[in-house]
């Protein structure tokens, strides 16, 4: 299952409300803005709304997840950001919303006014359904289910596609060499746009300073143009990064082509290519390719799960694809990229399969699976044999031949016995300090020295002025060298308190002396 907990700005959500995630969206030029789906088909959003991105209605940062309930009741089906930034989203039913930075009429409706609510673009889309939807850096692009492509928005270098470079206010079908023909796929660099065809051809238009239209020269291409240099290849993708191009074929195979300054071609060097150009990968078929507008970052995943990266990944120039350790390359940008943001909506699946440590966990004191039972104090705590030999070195010797399905113990106190064996189960301990003494006294007889570390942590956490003595005693009864010191340090530190609380009143004769003549030596009772 995927981990948004590796995008650092979902830190701010608690462990409650990542459970409930389903899709979610990290951008904004330090990747501090979020939105988020939850399982009730509810968005939030947190960050610094910068420009009104947030949708909320104003421009006030929020630290806290908000609602954003004017798209209440709609189903996000996909969804891109410039970097204004501005926002593009396409429902389930095929509508598109639009909010954000609006200088360059980027949202589409017809103004260069920010939008701070969402807003429902209909203009020349009314009747159409939109299935995806691409942002460069302040232009749009979204396609339709029938295969149309609609742009608008900034223009400067020819990225809508009109034939011009004035910019487009609102959506503007994508016509050209595109006019009779059925697009499958859409993709935004910066300021540049490209297209796959039904047939596997790729059109390009926009900035092509860097060469990432792939057309052999850098000269700006202000409508549709084929990539020639493909010619008999099927291109199935395209994903574009800030001034380069990627793109997947039918036989798994990757191609890329532009700006190369950090490596994100993955051609071993760092030239710019303005030709389609192989990325040698492992032999195994390439299944997802990887880029985004507002990094250098490539990535692309194998049809055996193996997950590469290359170009600038956390400051370092990458030439070469680089296998990583990841299971998505949604990881690779959250771990890498600079912002790191997400390259494209994240779909979080409900995970309900329990690992092994998690099952365990549930089967502690389960009197339905149980095979042998502790007595304590009366009450009943119901167990596992296998599981108590396994875990630890007296079970596997008492329970060795024994076949009582009823152990009785009377050494230790039920609190204190419970803990130890919910321990053997889940490796944590629950206490209060004084109740942390007992089980230290347990681990000490059972020679638990990780039980025993737990159980000092415990009660160095919890000493007061009021129980210093008591903690202070039981260090000492228990060889808990590090404990003592511990103790010992804090009545030091308290001395006067500590001095008039009835645990020094009753103190042990001997640890009495102990302690007056330690608390001499580091000179407690000096003017």
């Amino acid at each position: 299952m995927l981990d948004v907990g590796k995008w650092p700005i979902f830190s701010l959500c608690s462990e409650e409300e990542l459970q409930l995630v389903r899709q979610a969206c990290v951008f904004g030029s330090a990747s501090n803005e979020l939105l988020y789906t939850t399982v009730n088909d509810e968005i939030f959003v947190l960050g610094t709304n910068c420009c009104g991105c947030l949708g909320l209605g104003d421009v006030q940062s929020t630290i806290e997840p908000r609602r954003l309930d004017s798209l209440s009741g709609k189903k996000i089906a996909c969804l891109s950001y410039g970097s204004g930034p501005h926002i593009v989203l396409a429902t389930t039913e095929g509508e598109v919303f639009t909010w954000g930075h609006n200088a360059y009429s980027q949202l589409g409706n017809g103004t260069t006014n920010a939008g701070l609510v969402p807003y429902h673009i209909s203009t020349n889309l009314s009747n159409k359904q939109v299935i995806e939807v691409a942002c460069g850096s302040y232009h749009s692009l979204v396609l339709t289910s029938d295969g149309e492509v609609f742009a608008w928005g900034y223009n400067n270098s020819g990225q809508v596609g009109s034939g011009s470079t004035a910019n487009q206010p609102i959506p503007r079908r994508v016509t050209g060499c595109l006019q009779n023909k059925v697009v499958v796929n859409i993709a935004c660099g910066q300021m540049c746009s490209m297209a796959v065809v039904n047939t596997g051809e790729v059109f390009v238009w926009g900035y092509n300073g860097n060469g990432q239209l792939g057309l052999g020269s850098s000269g700006n291409q202000p409508t549709p143009c084929r990539v020639a240099a493909l010619q008999g290849i099927r291109v199935q993708r395209v994903a574009c990064g800030y001034a380069h191009t990627l793109v997947l074929t039918d036989e798994g195979q990757v191609y890329a082509w532009g700006a190369n300054s950090y490596g994100q071609l993955g051609t071993g060097n760092k030239s710019n290519q303005s030709y389609p150009t192989p990325v040698v990968l492992e032999k195994d078929r390439i299944i997802e390719i990887a880029a985004c507008h507002s990094a250098h970052t490539s990535a692309a995943k194998t049809q055996g799960g193996h997950v590469y990266m290359w170009g600038q990944c956390r400051g370092q120039s990458v030439t070469l694809p680089h296998l990583t350790h990841f299971s998505s390359t949604d990881d690779v940008f959250a771990c890498f990229a600079t912002p790191a943001v997400t390259w494209r909506l994240l779909s979080v699946e409900p995970d309900d399969h329990l690992t092994v440590a998690e099952s365990l966990k549930r089967e502690f004191d389960n009197p339905n699976t149980a095979d042998l039972k502790f007595l304590v104090d009366g009450k009943y705590i119901y167990v596992h044999k296998v599981l108590l030999k396994i875990r630890c070195e007296h079970f596997r010797s008492s329970l060795e031949d024994n076949e009582d399905d009823i152990v009785e113990m009377s050494e230790f106190s039920y609190p204190v016995y419970r803990a130890f064996l919910e321990y053997l189960y889940t490796d944590s301990i629950s206490l209060s300090p004084e109740e942390a003494v007992g089980l230290l006294d347990l681990a000490t007889f059972y020679r638990e020295n990780r039980l025993k570390k737990l159980c000092q942590q415990t009660i160095k956490q919890g000493i007061c002025e009021e129980n210093a003595i008591a903690l202070l005693s039981a260090a000492v009864k228990y060889e808990a060298q590090d404990l003592e010191e511990f103790c010992f340090r804090f009545c030091i530190n308290h001395l006067t308190v500590v001095t008039q609380t009835s645990g020094f009143a009753e103190m042990d004769h001997d640890l009495l002396k102990n302690f007056i003549s330690k608390a001499s030596r580091v000179g407690a009772f000096k003017n």
